[in-house]
Order: structure tokens, then sequence, then C-alpha cells
């Protein structure tokens, strides 16, 4: 089939399958306003030309930009990298990329910085993640704007914008498991203030602590940061305690891998002195030595549904809310030491 030199172009589409340009772009738009005959015919000619639309003039043509947006604040990169594959795997196959879009929680011009970027990049929808997603203003700046979202949370919402875990009761599930294996002194590295992941958590630990009717001293419990850092930090204070207890949940892997290696730096032996438990199963709780017991948060799953909402709402795609996180039984826990 002979068409124009160079790069082929609509007009080219045009000309060859015997059709406007508004015909051609009906057809890529997927407008219902065509004939199956037509639309078939002008779709072998893009195909025999390897035409691709130019995403710049359909974006104008169509008012919208063919973009979904990951907002974030998260001191986790493998987090972060784990639900960028998610959306990605979302929009595989269709005509929308992904753009990450950091933004800092604490600061005095957040909003401002993501009202500017909204209007500037205009995207057809955005993905937020906790903690940014579990603040009031950035969900009711979002509707103001007429900006797409939906949020990743630890607890349910509503459902045509929420994607959330059962953070809670899976870590009951966790620390009821460390009771079954016969701990009584049972510690936590909680994740940092503001996260309501990291407040679902806790609750969590509490209630299943409390179930077993065990003491819980406020020193048994250390605040972290979600980092390896702030793991070692806080693994260091529960270790120093005495007695210490002989199994610790901690909030994230992150901070689990930072007790481990607290623990190791003093001698102690895992599990045989001291079981631990993270969250996420993230690739660091299977590489770590040894593999670490974890709460599985269905991070990616999580968010390729949440691109399926996001670019699935004008096709009317059910897609579930709900996800469930599940314990991942490995090698760092053991009935406790005798006394």
């Amino acid at each position: 089939m002979e068409r124009s030199g160079g790069q082929a172009t609509i007009n080219d589409v045009a000309r060859l399958a015997g059709v406007s340009k508004k015909t051609v772009s009906r057809v890529i738009n997927r407008s219902a306003l065509l004939g199956e005959e037509t639309r078939r015919r002008v779709e072998q000619v893009i195909a025999e030309l390897g035409y691709v639309p130019n995403p710049q003039a359909r974006a104008l043509a169509l008012r919208r930009n063919f973009l979904i947006a990951l907002v974030h604040d998260n001191p986790n990169a493998q987090t972060v990298m784990n639900v960028q594959q998610g959306l990605l795997e979302g929009v595989a196959g269709s005509e929308f990329e992904l753009v990450v879009r950091p933004v800092r929680r604490g600061s005095p011009t957040m909003l401002d910085d993501l009202r500017a970027f909204i209007e500037r990049q205009r995207p057809f929808g955005v993905l937020l993640m906790p903690p940014v997603g579990d603040l009031p203003p950035v969900v009711d700046l979002c509707r103001a704007l007429g900006c797409r979202h939906v949020r990743m949370s630890a607890v349910a919402g509503d459902p045509a914008s929420t994607v959330a875990s059962n953070d809670r009761e899976a870590v009951r599930h966790a620390v009821s498991y460390l009771v079954e294996q016969g701990h009584r002194r049972i510690g936590h590295v909680a994740g940092p203030d503001g996260f309501l992941s990291a407040a679902e958590r806790r609750a969590g630990f509490e209630e299943a602590v409390a179930a077993a009717e065990l003491a819980l001293p406020r020193s048994w419990i250390a605040q972290g940061s979600y980092t390896f850092e702030s793991g070692q930090e806080a693994g260091e204070r529960l270790l120093d305690l005495s007695p210490r207890p002989t199994a610790i949940f901690c909030a994230n892997d992150e901070m689990a891998a930072g007790l481990v290696h607290a623990a190791r730096a003093r001698g102690l032996d895992v599990p045989r002195d001291l079981s631990v438990i993270g969250f996420d199963d993230t690739p660091i709780a299977a590489h770590l030595w040894p593999p670490l017991t974890t709460v599985r948060w269905p991070s990616i799953s999580m968010a390729r549904t949440a691109a399926l909402k996001l670019i699935g709402g004008e096709q009317e795609v059910e897609e579930p809310s709900r996800f469930l996180s599940t314990l991942i039984r490995r090698a760092s826990v053991a009935p406790p030491p005798a006394d």
C-alpha cells in the first residue's frame, strides 16, 4: 500500500481508507458513532501503515492526558517500586503511561505543590499511596480539581476510590502465632506517627496481646520510621531491657532487618534466642538469614487494581476494593528459650 514518504500520518490513513480525518480520529478514540465496516477498513489501513497516533495530539483533542500519576511520601523504596510495578501491570496494553510524583507530607507547601502538579500535568487519574492518601486535604484537593483518584489504605473506604488491606486482622494473626509458639514477652517495633498503616498494625498487635492476657509494659513498644536504621535503633532499646522480649513483631520488613542486625551484634541467635516477624514480604524478607517470617502485604495486586479502577472507570469495570494480607511462615520464629 502506497503512502507519502516518511512516518505515516493521519492524513495518509484517511486518504488510503477513503474517509475523513475525523473518521480516523473516531476509530482511534473508539467512538461508537461508526459502522463496523468503516471501523475495520480504517483499522486495517492503520495496521498496514504501522501508524502510531500522536499522544500529544490525542490529549489535545480529547482534552485529557493519558497519564496515571503515583503520588507518594514513603520512606521505603521497595514498597514504592512494588506499587509502580502493579500500576505498570494495570496499564499494560493501554494507552496510559505512568508518572511518579514524590511529595513531602510535612512541607507547608505540599498542597500547593500538588495542586500545581495536577494543574500542569492534567493526569487522567492519580494513585495516592499511604500516608498521603490518608490525608483528607489531599483527597479534597483531588475532588476540587476534578481529578480522578484512588487511595491505597490500611482501612476500607469507598470501593470506587479505595483499595484497602486488612492490616489489623493480619497482625493479630501474626502475634497469635507467636503466642501459640509459647512466647509471653512480646515486643513491638512500631511504625511512624501519621501513618494509618502503623496505627492499624499497632492496634492489631495490642489486641492480640490483650486477647492472650499477656503483660505489655510501655517499654516493650519502640517506635521506628519504616527504615532499616530506625529498626536497628529500636531493636537496641528493646534488647537492652531486662528481662527482654523473647519475640518482637516489627511493623515492616526493613525495621525487622535492622532488629536482626542489632540482635546479631549482641551475639543473639534468631530464632533460638529471639523470634522476629516483619510486615510487607518485600525481597529483604526472603534474602535475610534466617529468612524472615512476615505478613505479605499485597501491594502489587492493590496497585494493579487501582490502575484498573482509574482507567476502567468509563468502562464500568468491577474491581475488588479489599485485599487480604497473609502470614508467611519462614525460619525466624521458634519457641522461646528456656528461662
